[in-house]
């Protein structure tokens, strides 16, 4: 018996779209790799579909780009930090990061940064630095008040 062929199946291709749209779009992936990805997603879907899928998927483990030294410092701003995981702007990395079962110190090495790489933006910072002045905070007792 000879198998249709699965990208002319709108099912399997619509299925073979999704997967590879909501992986790139939470995963850095160069455009020389996103054809290798397409073709491995085409595999692992052929290989399902006729029943002859391996146990163990080949797809290998987050493969990250690590970034260069312009592209940490471009995304390192007064108003806040963009995340490598997601693209978007926070104050602080923290909670993010921890979110994603992160710490810093596992962020840096994950994607290739300095030991030094801040974790909240410099205007955040001030701004609290500001505020801890404001309200006494490391001023002997007495000249507090």
């Amino acid at each position: 018996m000879i198998k249709d062929n699965l990208w002319l199946n709108p099912d399997m291709l619509a299925m073979a779209s999704k997967l590879v749209a909501a992986y790139v779009s939470n995963n850095r992936v160069s455009v020389t790799k996103l054809p290798g990805l397409i073709g491995t997603v085409h595999a692992a879907l052929n290989g399902i579909a006729s029943g002859t899928a391996a146990g163990g998927a080949s797809v290998p483990a987050e493969e990250i780009e690590k970034p260069t030294a312009a592209q940490i410092r471009k995304l390192i701003r007064s108003d806040g930090l963009v995340s490598f995981i997601d693209g978007k702007t926070y104050q602080t990395l923290k909670r993010h990061l921890t979110k994603h079962g992160l710490d810093p110190q596992s962020y840096r090495a994950r994607f290739g940064l300095p030991a030094d790489y801040p974790v909240t933006s410099t205007a955040y910072s001030e701004k609290r630095s500001a505020l801890a002045k404001q309200i006494g905070l490391g001023r002997p007792g007495r000249l507090a008040a």
